[in-house]
């Protein structure tokens, strides 16, 4: 198991349009891959252009199925006009999981 931890600073301006490419590309990824386990978009408090997101994979493989689908295709498109800056994206292994379900 994977997970990402990705900031992403957007557009101000642009904001309502971000949340909705993000949106198709988090809810098709958890709908659509087996191997995606969870995509969350955070909302940073303190600034509303800074985002994080989070997202954990079954492993390396469901990480590449999910850079080869159409929605991440939509996603990648989109953000080239909605980022303000390149992302920074961290992968991390698990150490701890608590989970309510």
């Amino acid at each position: 198991m994977l997970s990402l931890l990705v900031s992403v600073k957007i557009k101000p301006a642009l904001r309502e349009r971000f949340l909705k490419a993000i949106e198709d590309d988090a809810r098709c990824s958890v709908r659509d891959e087996p191997g995606c386990l969870r995509f969350d978009v955070l909302a940073d408090d303190a600034d509303p252009g800074h985002f994080f997101f989070y997202e954990v994979y079954r492993d390396e493989q469901a990480l590449e199925a999910h850079r080869a689908s159409p929605h991440y295709a939509r996603w990648r498109d989109a953000s080239v006009e909605l980022l303000a800056e390149p992302t920074q994206r961290t992968v991390c292994k698990p150490a701890v999981f608590t989970d309510r379900s």
